[in-house]
């Protein structure tokens, strides 16, 4: 429970204010973000804008928190922000972005991580699901969110997000074997 308060403690400081406060929020969620937003991307550059824009958004909806779980509240930004970058993208590319345009950093493809064989086929693997799933599973696992937070913040039917965490789960599962 000490956990709890202390994170009550550092949220009512953001709220008024406190720089010292949003420092220890930023370094209690900004590794479980980014590497929420990596899975989804699986590009170094577009996480940190990614992270950055959610903290941005952090500082200005921060007020807005009425308590809860805080989890599934900044969860549910990013999960925001990342639509939003993948509806800009879409966008873009429907109007056939000029080549001069083009940010070099997301062309180049990621250095690859010093991880474990398992870790670079499950992301090879979240990379051929399609985007909504995919982005379930990462709020499921990065986020920790239970299956009723995940259907709350999607606006979707429980059953819904249970099929499509099964069936992405599965896909893993099968293309891991």
């Amino acid at each position: 429970m000490a956990e709890i308060n202390d994170l009550a403690r550092i949220i009512d400081g953001c709220k008024n204010g406190n720089s010292e406060s949003f420092e220890k929020l930023l370094s209690l969620y900004s590794g479980k973000l980014y590497g929420y937003f990596f899975r989804l991307t699986n590009n170094r550059s577009v996480s940190d804008d990614l992270l950055s824009e959610l903290f941005v958004k952090l500082v200005e909806k921060i007020k807005f928190y009425r308590g809860g779980n805080f989890d599934a509240w900044i969860f549910k930004i990013a999960s925001n922000i990342f639509n939003d970058y993948l509806r800009a993208k879409q966008r873009d590319k429907r109007l056939g972005t000029r080549l001069d345009d083009l940010d070099l950093d997301q062309i180049k493809t990621p250095e690859k991580e010093t991880s474990p064989d398992t870790t670079d086929k499950i992301q090879t693997i979240l990379e051929t699901l399609d985007s909504d799933t995919r982005e379930l599973v990462m709020l499921r696992f990065y986020g920790q969110l239970s299956f009723k937070e995940l259907a709350e913040l999607r606006r979707e039917p429980i059953g819904t997000v249970l099929s499509k965490v099964h069936r992405g789960l599965k896909t893993i599962r099968q293309m891991l074997e």
